[in-house]
């Protein structure tokens, strides 16, 4: 366990150099100079941070500079936000980020789970037919669409009601997270449904589950003990990765619903060139990833005894 454990922290360290190393190259393949804006109009400034970060020397250069800065754990100055380190603006908003992805990851799961399990109960029937229109809606169209169509509705049902059922925006209280935590989880919900369609229905056809029948045990028993609880492997195992994507992929979600997360300071930081915000937001998301990978496998290994670490 702790060989195969040091192995998987070693290949993500890996990964996580070869994030770093292609977010560098890309942005030093972007036209512009990130030192062009206005708040850097002055030129000590201007030189102050080339010197800092070897803006004046040559590539190879910047990209050592680059990765001892981040060995070190320091994703350096944003060039665009006055006064702010980068690790700044992750901890401050990371949270937030954080929060929303956890509750989109519990809706997702639930519901994934769920429906599936149902739909797999009444397979070809009218209940597994709307389900599984209901996921194609949910898998086909882009959250930003579902995001602006939810946000108007909420809009038009808080006007018809004449008071505010919740709010359209903003954030700092549960019922500012209900709705787009359910908006950012849609996506990942209707993929997990059909995931779990798909598991339930080859489980069903088991030789073991004839011979629990066979047996004369109770269906709900046999549903729970062995249906749903080996059915709901392979969820698990693409669960770190939903986690991941959810809590790091809310930029859209965030920038919608005026939510002070960390999506909407890295579509900012894009639109501005700052290089700094950019690369350290991309190997902090890129080795959140790769944890979270390596925790799903270890759980995974816990929950399936059959399942040998190597």
């Amino acid at each position: 366990m702790f060989a195969y454990t040091l192995k998987r922290l070693i290949q993500g360290a890996i990964t996580v150099w070869f994030i770093a190393t292609a977010t560098f190259i890309a942005m030093h393949s972007v036209p512009g100079d990130p030192l062009s804006g206005e708040r850097l109009a002055n030129e000590e400034i201007r030189a102050n941070l080339q010197a800092r970060y070897g803006l004046d020397r040559p590539l190879w250069d910047q990209y050592l500079i680059y990765m001892g800065s981040m060995v070190r754990g320091d994703f350096g100055i944003s060039f665009t936000q006055q006064n702010r380190r980068v690790n700044d603006i992750i901890r401050e908003h990371f949270p937030v980020s954080a929060t929303l992805g956890i509750l989109a990851v519990v809706f997702a799961a639930f519901g994934g789970i769920l429906w599936g399990a149902l739909t797999a109960l009444f397979r070809n029937r009218l209940p597994d037919v709307v389900i599984m229109f209901l996921v194609i809606i949910g898998v086909s169209v882009p959250s930003f669409v579902v995001a602006a169509l939810s946000q108007l509705t909420l809009a038009n049902l808080n006007a018809s009601l004449g008071i505010p059922l919740l709010p359209v925006a903003g954030w700092g209280t549960l019922r500012h997270m209900i709705v787009p935590s359910m908006v950012l989880g849609l996506g990942t919900m209707a993929y997990l449904t059909r995931l779990m369609r798909s598991s339930m229905l080859e489980i069903t056809n088991s030789d073991f589950i004839r011979t629990a029948r066979a047996k004369g045990l109770p269906p709900t028993r046999i549903f729970l003990k062995h249906q749903l609880r080996n059915a709901i492997l392979p969820v698990i195992t693409v669960l770190g990765p939903a986690i991941a994507a959810i809590t790091t992929g809310g930029f859209v979600v965030e920038l919608v619903f005026a939510i002070p997360g960390l999506g909407r300071f890295f579509v900012e930081a894009v639109q501005q060139l700052d290089y700094t915000v950019i690369m350290g937001t991309t190997v902090f998301y890129g080795a959140f990833l790769v944890l979270m990978v390596i925790l799903v496998d270890l759980v995974y290994s816990l929950i399936d005894p059959r399942v040998a670490l190597e």
